[in-house]
């Protein structure tokens, strides 16, 4: 008699579409080319798609400059009746990176989760804000009020965090917890031109790192588009802010649930990047590495600490 063998976790497969792009000064083209990404990613068989972080314009937080608040829009508003409309078309779900004008003086850097049908799903605002040389964000950004979210869409139950979020565990776990087997990180992460060739490696190596870790620790897909090109901010008098400015890495990026890099985009130009992600290995890899079953609740307390002296 035959020995009776554990079946085999069936598959059932998404094609993921992630997009990258150098962007220019002008909204409306800016926004007509992501439309275009995703339409080409549809028409691939992508069935969620994911901009990179703020797409509609160049990364204006490079200075604190009040000019940039006009790039603000409403949800719903432009970009999300243009992305709406694509959605619809194809019947694909997708997260869009916005800078969303809540009301007069509030200000949020917020994903969009639209269904297939063109409906909007939910929101989520970024909620940790970094102000950094070249990244001061904190200017321009109020801190996200919608907590750590999952939402289950037609393709699959999906978390959405933005770029300095993917360098905490905790919004990760607490997304994952939800039910999460994708996460995706809309970024815009880049060299400060003059550190790269000291810096450049190890700072890339650590992103890409820290992504893996958390496809890793979570038992889940991790997809995380960036931003290409080398963007010098503009004054008022038409001079650059800063003459170095960013360079943009690209290298958008997919993580299987056992933190293997399953496609990489390139350093330097425009991309639409197509991968298939097979959901049954979320619970393959969370039965098989159970860190959730064997996580100790009722000892991280201190977590809610600022620091635990």
């Amino acid at each position: 008699m035959a020995a009776r063998r554990t079946p085999l976790p069936s598959s059932r497969s998404v094609r993921i579409g992630i997009t990258q792009m150098a962007c220019g000064e002008d909204p409306v083209a800016n926004l007509d080319r992501q439309v275009a990404l995703a339409e080409r990613a549809m028409k691939g068989g992508a069935r969620i798609v994911c901009t990179q972080e703020l797409f509609r314009s160049q990364y204006f937080c490079q200075v604190e400059d009040h000019r940039f608040f006009g790039l603000a829009e409403t949800i719903p508003g432009p970009s999300t009746e243009a992305l709406s409309a694509v959605a619809r078309k194809h019947g694909a779900v997708v997260v869009a990176s916005l800078f969303e004008k809540r009301a007069a003086g509030l200000y949020h850097n917020t994903a969009v989760i639209i269904e297939a049908d063109g409906s909007i799903l939910g929101i989520y605002r970024k909620m940790h804000i970094p102000d950094d040389p070249l990244f001061y964000e904190k200017f321009y950004f109020t801190p996200g009020d919608t907590g750590f979210r999952a939402w289950k869409t037609s393709q699959g139950t999906i978390g959405v965090l933005i770029c300095w979020d993917q360098w905490f565990p905790e919004g990760a776990r607490l997304t994952a917890l939800q039910g999460a087997e994708i996460l995706f990180y809309p970024t815009a992460i880049g060299w400060h031109p003059k550190e790269r060739k000291q810096y450049g490696k190890a700072q890339h190596d650590s992103w890409e790192l820290i992504q893996r870790s958390h496809a890793v620790a979570n038992g889940c897909y991790v997809c995380v588009p960036n931003r290409t090109g080398h963007e010098r901010i503009l004054n008022a008098k038409g001079k650059p802010v800063d003459k170095d400015g960013i360079q943009f890495w690209g290298q958008s990026c997919v993580a299987s649930p056992d933190g293997q890099i399953v496609k990489r985009a390139a350093v330097d130009r425009e991309q639409m990047m197509l991968v298939d992600c097979d959901l049954s290995q979320v619970e393959f890899s969370r039965t098989h590495w159970p860190f959730l079953r064997d996580r100790r609740i009722d000892a991280y307390g201190d977590l809610t600490r600022r620091f635990a002296d």
